[in-house]
């Protein structure tokens, strides 16, 4: 009996937990931020961080896929192979956290460039 209350409130746990991630910054390679300047460097990480706090928008990208393969399977005939014709449609699977993963990892980057450029870049917390 104790069974059937562990069971949902394990589930439940489970669902609540995988929505509480906390995002992680994607890598972003520093040679990009090379070219700047100690003030261009601060001024794309607080860019950055304006867009951050503002809210991220998730980029729309639609698609449309056609596939073309060879199936097979158990038929009216028997078993068989056959020619088979798939259309995908819709939108990307980039997700806010996943935008967010992206300019965090750009942060970093900043800040590693300015880190070796000797700038003192000020580098602003996330408010927990």
């Amino acid at each position: 009996m104790k069974g059937l209350y562990f069971l949902p409130l394990s589930i439940l746990t489970l669902l609540l937990g995988a929505c509480a991630t906390t995002v992680k910054p994607t890598y972003v390679s520093p040679t990009q931020y090379q070219s700047l300047n100690c003030q261009q460097l601060q001024s794309e990480y607080n860019r950055i961080q304006l867009y951050i706090e503002n809210g991220v928008q998730t980029p729309k990208r639609t698609g449309v896929g056609v596939g073309v393969g060879l199936g097979g399977g158990w038929g009216r005939g028997g078993w068989g192979f056959g020619p088979s014709v798939s259309v995908n449609m819709g939108q990307s699977s980039n997700t806010k956290n996943t935008e967010l993963s992206r300019v965090l990892g750009q942060q970093e980057a900043i800040v590693q460039a300015a880190q070796f450029k000797n700038c003192p870049i000020v580098v602003k917390k996330k408010a927990s």
